[in-house]
């Protein structure tokens, strides 16, 4: 005789398992700094200074999970700073001072009397970034009401759309010497033309290191400056003079960089110069020479190409609205959805917070995603997520006809480089046609020049689609392909949002799902291919006639509390 069981089966996570924290901790052996060294890493005085020369009430301190440790410390500094009075600023010689300094010197001494009349000034420190820690959260800060943001460590320097910024890089300790030690044996050529650049945390060593390589022969040398630019052809630094005249120069230039970039930055850096040399400031000794690495993105960006094609017969796409704060995102989502409904295919908007294989893995029916977000965050690379994940560049190229699509090695991140080329095609086009707008209609039909035959025609016409892994024939890539025609867009204008359908419709055998009067691929998915669709899903639907089924007797359940209700007619109570 079988033996009874003597637990219950596990049907759950284990006990052990349930406050496991997947972010990875961070080291708490470091020793605490010191306040003088607070004040030098997180630049106490010109974070006050900036504070109150833009008479800022309430501040928000955004720190990474890195830095929180010290966020105390930094918060009594401040507080303190800005509650003792403004020192007046010293006029120098009066035989040398000129009109506009002695302006200057009167404002500041004006500001400085100002500021001891103002109210009290509000500190507010935010522990947890709604995405990621190199953006700006003005979600948070406007939680507190914030008039700016103070952000500490690495950045990304995306525009932000509502909140003014302090940015501070906290500079991190790098011996120079093993710098340069490494410069010469990477570039043994004085004559070779090499960008310096560096990571935000490190950039204020730039000017140093030049000086001395200057000093030993290098003579063509650019060092690279922090601007708020991430569509520059270095992202948010300046570029020499030739090739702010013509970006294909940069292809001239070899680059070292100084700390290991980001996987964005580093495809962006690979696709635009000779090559990347790399001066790793990750081990844990720095005080030694370290080996440059010769950066090699060809693998990447093989596997960034082969996810595109992938998701060329995709038919539903899903929009990941990775940001909340960035300037011109509301722009971005609604060119993507624009040129996803242009092809013929169907989009789905989801706003979340950082990204994780767990959120997106809810929506089997979406076959891609597209995530809009930093330039930084934007881009991600994981095994673990069921579907590919690419970024709006990517996304063009995807969409484009297999026949059209070129790849050329270029990658880029910023999706405001995506805006301005995708303007800069249809002010040309528009030119070009006379000037009559008819950019716009040939942009809503996918730039297929306003012939509205392919995206109206019936799925019957339309050429032949395979699937470039496997050779099948995809029969279902465009859903929308039908629906653009009938609602007016492959002519180039829209009348307006039409009035929602009230009215029961007979959905004929093999049509898609209609919801809201919008044909709804997701609802299609959730009809012909989830096993479970809800409560009541245990018998057949009859969708169409022809197909009813004798439904199952509708049966009286239980009524009652748990602990005093009756079992059909029984009299007797449980």
């Amino acid at each position: 005789m079988a033996s009874l069981p003597v637990a219950p089966p596990v049907l759950s996570t284990p006990d052990t398992h349930i406050f496991e924290d997947p972010t990875p901790s961070t080291a708490t052996n470091i020793p605490r700094k010191s306040p003088e060294q607070i004040a030098l890493t997180y630049e106490i005085r010109r974070t006050i200074a900036s504070i109150r020369q833009g008479r800022y009430r309430r501040i928000a301190l955004q720190f990474p999970d890195s830095m929180l440790r010290d966020a105390p410390p930094v918060f009594e500094a401040l507080r303190q700073g800005l509650r003792a009075p403004s020192p007046a600023p010293r006029p120098p010689a009066p035989d040398r001072r000129t009109m506009d300094q002695v302006v200057d010197e009167m404002l500041d001494l004006q500001l400085s009397a100002e500021a001891e009349k103002l109210p009290e000034v509000r500190l507010y420190i935010l522990a947890d970034t709604s995405y990621g820690a190199c953006c700006v959260d003005e979600i948070a800060a406007e939680h507190v009401d914030a008039d700016v943001v103070v952000h500490y460590g690495r950045a990304c320097l995306s525009p932000t759309a509502r909140l003014p910024v302090i940015y501070v890089f906290t500079e991190h300790f790098l011996a120079v010497e093993g710098v340069l030690a490494a410069f010469r044996e990477t570039y043994p050529e004085r004559g070779d033309k090499v960008i310096l650049m560096a990571d935000v945390t490190y950039a204020s060593k730039l000017p140093e290191i030049e000086e001395r390589l200057q000093e030993e022969g290098y003579a063509k040398l650019f060092t690279t400056a922090i601007m708020h630019n991430p569509s520059s052809p270095l992202p948010n630094r300046t570029v020499p003079e030739e090739v702010s005249r013509d970006g294909e120069r940069l292809k001239g230039w070899r680059l070292f960089h100084i700390a290991e970039p980001p996987q964005a930055l580093l495809l962006t850096l690979s696709s635009r110069v000779t090559d990347v040399h790399i001066y790793p400031t990750s081990q844990a000794d720095l005080s030694h020479p370290q080996q440059t690495l010769l950066a090699s993105t060809s693998l990447a960006l093989r596997r960034r190409y082969a996810l595109l094609t992938s998701l060329s017969t995709v038919p539903v796409f899903g929009i990941l609205i990775n940001t909340l704060s960035i300037k011109n995102y509301l722009h971005i989502v609604e060119h993507v959805k624009a040129q996803i409904l242009a092809a013929g295919k169907k989009s789905y908007t989801f706003v979340v917070g950082k990204v994780n294989a767990a959120k997106i893995a809810n929506f089997s029916e979406v076959g891609g995603w597209v995530v809009v977000g930093c330039w930084e965050s934007s881009l991600v690379e994981s095994k673990d997520f069921w579907k590919p994940v690419i970024t709006p560049f990517e996304l063009e190229l995807a969409l484009k006809a297999d026949g059209e699509r070129v790849w050329t090695g270029k990658w880029r991140s910023d999706f405001q480089g995506v805006l301005d080329a995708g303007f800069e095609v249809n002010h040309d086009v528009d030119e070009m046609l006379g000037g009559n707008g008819l950019a716009k209609s040939m942009d809503d039909d996918g730039g297929n020049g306003g012939d509205s035959s392919e995206l109206g025609s019936e799925p019957e016409s339309a050429p032949p689609e395979y699937d470039l892994r496997t050779g099948r024939y995809i029969s279902h890539s465009r859903p929308m392909r039908g629906y653009n025609a009938e609602q007016g867009l492959s002519n180039g204008h829209n009348d307006g949002p039409k009035e929602p359908i009230v009215s029961l419709i007979k959905r004929a055998r093999g049509d898609l799902a209609v919801v809201g009067g919008e044909v709804s691929p997701g609802a299609e998915f959730l009809r012909s291919k989830r096993t479970w669709k809800g409560l009541g899903s245990d018998f057949e639907i009859a969708y169409d006639e022809g197909d009813a089924e004798p439904s199952a007797a509708i049966e009286e359940g239980r009524s009652g509390i748990a602990r005093n209700y009756t079992l059909g007619d029984a009299a007797d109570k449980r």
